[in-house]
């Protein structure tokens, strides 16, 4: 009777400590060579498989949340990191920290290399894409294992990007309302399936902590898509969702297809640009897979 008291006690502090260890999240800021401050923030088993998730225009680490907070996704180290001009890291003023394209790819090594993530996955949605792309193109993938492209930018021409031209437009108003209506029409462009009031209105508030300076620079972002991914090795997996009304799935997937052949892809037939909100069950399900085959 003891004894089996004992493994019982022994289990249920394995299991709280587990529990409480998964549970732990971190936050913290890394350096990007021109000085800009990244936030960061960890969760999962700092043990497991890294995955790093790089969200979207408007966007932060908010974005992840369904991620962060699915049970099948915790066996892996699950980091997210603010862009520069969004949520809580650094805004600079300056144009050009925006429109280089190898400032957001020093800004990603940054944070792989000052977390200390081995051969993490990356997972780029949208914006993050065009990121992944520059990292790629100026520091290979030999300090990857995989990338995920999620409704990634591929290239900012009219051919792949449909025009919002008003609404674009209201984005980098000087004036406030103007401002802030844009950042609202934007963000009702993300979804086909519109999410619940009050994750919009966080995601609202979210959208209205990004730089103007960033706004009205980003359109003009360099992107080296056929040197970054025409020697890749590693795999690459390209989602989009079927009604993404900013980008257009099928010219993107094809003007990749071109640089790279082995790119894997998928369509979300009932998601539009954030398909991990829309079809979160599928996308985890998706994403714990391509971790575990890695």
């Amino acid at each position: 009777m003891l004894l089996h008291n004992l493994r019982t006690l022994s289990a249920l502090f394995i299991m709280l400590f587990s529990t409480a260890l998964f549970a732990a999240e971190r936050h913290y800021t890394v350096t990007a060579p021109d000085g800009v401050r990244i936030a960061v923030q960890e969760s999962g088993n700092p043990e497991g498989l890294p995955i790093l998730f790089i969200h979207g225009l408007l966007g932060s680490h908010l974005n992840w949340e369904k991620q962060l907070n699915d049970p099948q996704l915790q066996r892996f180290r699950l980091i997210t990191f603010d862009l520069r001009g969004h949520g809580l890291s650094d805004k600079p003023q300056q144009a050009l920290a925006y429109s280089d394209g190898k400032r957001w790819a020093e800004d990603l090594k940054a944070v792989i290399d000052q977390s200390h993530a081995r051969n993490p996955l990356l997972v780029g949605w949208s914006l993050g894409g065009a990121v992944m792309t520059n990292y790629l193109a100026a520091f290979g993938d030999h300090q990857i294992s995989g990338a995920i492209y999620v409704d990634g930018v591929v290239e900012l021409t009219p051919a792949l990007i449909p025009a919002h031209d008003n609404v674009y437009r209201d984005m980098i108003s000087e004036d406030l309302k103007t401002h802030l209506d844009g950042e609202r029409a934007f963000l009702q462009l993300c979804f086909y399936q519109q999410p619940d009031r009050v994750t919009f209105k966080r995601l609202l508030a979210n959208a209205a902590m990004a730089g103007w300076p960033m706004q009205r620079a980003v359109m003009s972002m360099t992107i080296p898509l056929a040197q970054g991914l025409k020697h890749v090795r590693v795999p690459l997996l390209f989602i989009y969702g079927e009604h993404d009304a900013l980008i257009n799935p099928a010219a993107s997937l094809n003007r990749v297809k071109q640089i790279n052949p082995a790119i894997q892809t998928r369509i979300y037939h009932h998601s539009g640009h954030t398909p991990f909100i829309e079809e979160s069950a599928r996308f985890n399900r998706d994403l714990a897979a391509f971790a575990a085959a890695l």
